[in-house]
């Protein structure tokens, strides 16, 4: 309990002339944040110099989407590289417009490159982690080249098969893939992830302007399949379309009050798995 302690009758009130709190308020500027330097090869540079030749950077987009594939991209570096084309950053940061731009700057710059996806019926069937890890390896098969090393956004590596691992993977007959390094936020820090989250989104994005030529109920165009309210309000109202991640409790498939807890509770998960990597908005991101 605080005890507020008043002046005896007759006594002279103190005199606060001096406090800060008595002198008229100055104005508060607010202290500008620095805004953050550009992702840079520095992390890159320092894996050249552990031995990894050649380096592939890779994020995913479309985790969180409640239709439409699961996509990653991958982009590859050695020691030759020079800085990252002006401009690249975590594609969430940048407008569509500049997203666009910055592609053909990326492919020229990148030792090599490439894009992967896994379809909805393919979420469905294997679960969104695996099928994760089905489009970075056909990322990896798009670029054409095999790196020494991966390194990917985010704190779980998603791109290695348990089943391959250890013992195990000794048994098998296919061929394992590349070995992973994680790195929390490397897409807002590393020149060669981000990069790869660019031509990732760029070419998601344009797969679903495509679909919603087909299906314009649901508003593609705008969300590109993301849990915004014009596209839950289309699955109540139509139901979901082989486009859908119907293993996913969405709107119109099962009673609505449970689809759409289940259906946020699904998107909030796949967006904070690795930190923010989806912020679901009107335009998708």
């Amino acid at each position: 309990m605080i005890l507020h302690e008043t002046a005896p009758t007759g006594a002279r009130e103190p005199d606060r002339s001096g406090d800060v709190a008595a002198s008229p308020a100055a104005p508060v500027t607010a202290r500008r944040r620095r805004p953050a330097p550009p992702p840079s090869l520095r992390v890159e540079r320092s894996l050249h110099r552990e031995g990894f030749a050649v380096l592939a950077g890779m994020d995913e987009v479309g985790r969180g989407a409640l239709a439409g594939p699961v996509t990653v991209g991958v982009v590859c570096v050695d020691e030759r590289a020079k800085t990252a084309p002006r401009g690249v950053r975590d594609s969430k940061l940048l407008t569509p417009d500049r997203r666009q731009a910055l592609v053909a700057p990326i492919q020229r710059w990148a030792l090599a490159w490439g894009v992967g996806h896994a379809s909805p019926a393919e979420i469905d069937e294997v679960g969104l982690m695996a099928a994760l890890r089905l489009a970075g390896r056909r990322a990896l098969a798009a670029a054409g080249i095999r790196p020494d090393l991966v390194l990917l956004d985010g704190c779980h590596d998603w791109l290695s098969d348990p089943a391959a691992q250890g013992l195990l993977g000794l048994l098998g007959d296919a061929p394992t893939a590349p070995p992973v390094r994680t790195r929390v936020k490397a897409d807002l820090t590393c020149a060669s992830v981000a990069a790869a989250s660019v031509l990732a989104k760029v070419e998601r994005d344009g797969l679903m302007r495509g679909h919603s030529a087909d299906h314009p109920a649901y508003g593609w165009e705008v969300n590109k399949g993301y849990a915004a309210p014009e596209h839950l309000a289309a699955l109540a109202a139509h139901g979901p379309c082989v486009l859908h991640r119907r293993s996913w409790r969405l709107p119109g498939s099962v009673p609505d009050t449970a689809a759409t807890e289940e259906t946020c509770e699904r998107t909030v998960r796949a967006m904070v798995h690795d930190g923010p990597d989806e912020e679901v908005g009107r335009d998708g991101r």
